[in-house]
């Protein structure tokens, strides 16, 4: 009896070590961000941990009271809540309908680049508000936080920066593009950028295309943040500073995909890969939806959604979809919140929320329809379900591209969708073996490893809790100008010490020459 006694006693000690939580400060953005930063707010907060939330007044996902976290509200007006994203994505969705020219490619990209910037010039409004507000500020201060977690695709990095802590990303995009642009080395010979939609086997003519892709990204983005940010950085951080280096000088980068997503490709020591730290075994599902499934018999089921912003479709496309699945023997799960469409066969059930994962996770789901956000992607891989792919806009066309390219997804355009086209790619998706077999082996690839990504992202946040930062692990390029990092300054050096040899050498034999001519001619005299 003693001995049990002292067990339990050594094993609470244990616990109460373990739960000797730090304090976190979070800034989170919308959709799936922060269903991302949600995953491991509740993670930190299980493991005895304080999480503060900094949301905007406007906020629709971002809910002011929750058991797993306090929140600091920002009072804010203009774009930025959920309407406004519904219209810029029914506008891209339409414009992309309309042609397929160069002309119509360039007009999405313009409005495109109109719409983020009305976006950032949103969030670099409600962080100068933050910074403006003292007592608020102090307040933030008095609290001795221990890292500040955020993504960097807004104004979170300077927070971090303005408080003095340590600064760790959950990361994906950032302010100039695909993450690795801000932290890592990205050769154009084998790296692909995102909207030029290719491999990392490119010919000459396809290497030419991902340089002039490269070149148009740095503009644009350039054009939406440029400006703006820099404008607010000299404000608050001085002259002397460039935006990028309060991104660059990050601790830790969560990178939210891994290499079966990502081509090979050089990276840094602070950049840790973590897909699908979201993702968790399927639960039962509800009463209804488990005889639907069931329902189906041998021929299984189709899951249809695209994404938390994408609730209805265009009537004509809603149209051409219903048509397509009434043709097939599977039953189909559809989340649509629009009108009924005309031909919609008894098949299918038109859901307004579904279970993803558990959906996804269920023995009986064949095909998974959608458009390509990082999180539903992350998600087929884990749980095995090859995709047909019906990407919108931003990112979700080169999602579906790798897929496609590593032989568990098709592709349809929804420029170019018609029930024909559409229907023979659920077809050649059910039918073709190599599909199901390729997301095997993905999800097998996929699951292979020590630590389970959430327990390994919570481990590097704790990490830099710890030791107040991960500096050993940051390179020092950022410091580095343009010509210092490209080493054009020494190779300007070399060249001009191979010149300036080659001169006195010339010059030597010149001369030289010049002397034995001389005495030749005077001996003949």
């Amino acid at each position: 009896m003693g001995q049990l006694t002292l067990v339990a006693f050594a094993t609470l000690l244990c616990s109460t070590a373990l739960v000797d939580g730090g304090k976190v400060l979070v800034y989170s953005y919308e959709g799936s961000l922060w269903i991302n930063m949600k995953v491991i707010i509740e993670e930190l907060h299980s493991r005895g941990h304080e999480v503060t939330v900094i949301r905007p007044s406007n906020s629709w996902y971002i809910k002011p009271d929750s058991p797993h976290y306090n929140t600091v509200t920002v009072n804010v007006q203009g774009v930025g809540d959920e309407e406004f994203f519904g219209t810029i994505l029914a506008r891209l969705v339409n414009m992309r309908r309309d042609g397929s020219s160069v002309w119509a490619r360039m007009a999405m990209e313009w409005e495109l680049v109109k719409s983020f910037q009305e976006v950032e010039k949103a969030i670099v409004q409600t962080m100068e508000i933050i910074f403006e507000d003292r007592e608020m500020m102090k307040r933030l201060q008095e609290e001795k936080y221990d890292v500040v977690l955020t993504d960097p695709l807004g104004m979170g990095a300077m927070l971090a920066h303005r408080l003095g802590l340590p600064l760790v990303f959950s990361a994906r995009w950032a302010v100039q593009g695909e993450a690795h642009y801000l932290i890592a080395p990205c050769p154009l010979s084998y790296v692909p950028v995102p909207d030029a939609i290719l491999t990392d086997k490119m010919t000459f003519p396809q290497r030419i295309k991902n340089a002039l892709f490269y070149l148009l990204m740095r503009i644009e983005f350039g054009y939406i943040t440029d400006n703006l940010y820099t404008t607010f950085v000299h404000r608050y951080f001085g002259p002397d500073v460039h935006y990028t280096e309060l991104f660059q000088a990050a601790d830790i980068w969560l990178m939210r995909s891994d290499f079966t997503f990502e081509y090979p490709r050089p990276t840094m020591p602070n950049v840790v890969y973590m897909q699908g730290w979201q993702c968790k075994p399927p639960e039962p599902l509800p009463p209804h939806l488990e005889d639907f499934v069931q329902s189906s018999g041998e021929h299984g089921v189709i899951v249809m959604t695209l994404g938390s912003f994408v609730g209805k479709l265009p009537e004509d496309i809603t149209e051409i979809i219903a048509a397509a699945f009434a043709q097939l023997p599977q039953k189909v799960i559809w989340r649509h919140t629009g009108e009924r469409p005309s031909t919609l066969g008894n098949n299918t059930l038109l859901v307004d929320w579904l279970p993803q994962k558990d959906l996804l996770g269920h023995p009986k789901t064949r095909v998974f329809v959608a458009h390509g956000g990082t999180n539903g992607v992350q998600e087929a891989i884990y749980h095995s379900v090859p995709l047909v792919g019906l990407p919108l806009v931003l990112d979700q066309v080169d999602n579906m591209n790798r897929m496609e390219a590593k032989g568990v997804a098709k592709v349809v355009d929804i420029g170019t969708i018609n029930k024909d086209n559409f229907l023979k790619a659920l077809q050649e998706v059910l039918h073709e073996p190599s599909y199901a077999e390729n997301m095997q082996r993905l999800s097998k690839l996929h699951r292979d490893q020590p630590t389970k990504p959430l327990d390994l992202a919570v481990f590097w946040i704790e990490f830099v809790m710890r030791h107040r930062g991960a500096p050993h692990l940051r390179t020092e390029s950022y410091k580095m100008s343009t010509i210092q990092y490209h080493s054009l300054d020494v190779i300007g050096f070399l060249l001009a010490a191979v010149l300036l040899v080659l001169i006195v050498c010339i010059s030597a034999m010149r001369f030289l020459w010049c002397k034995v001519l001389c005495r030749s001619k005077v001996k003949r005299e």
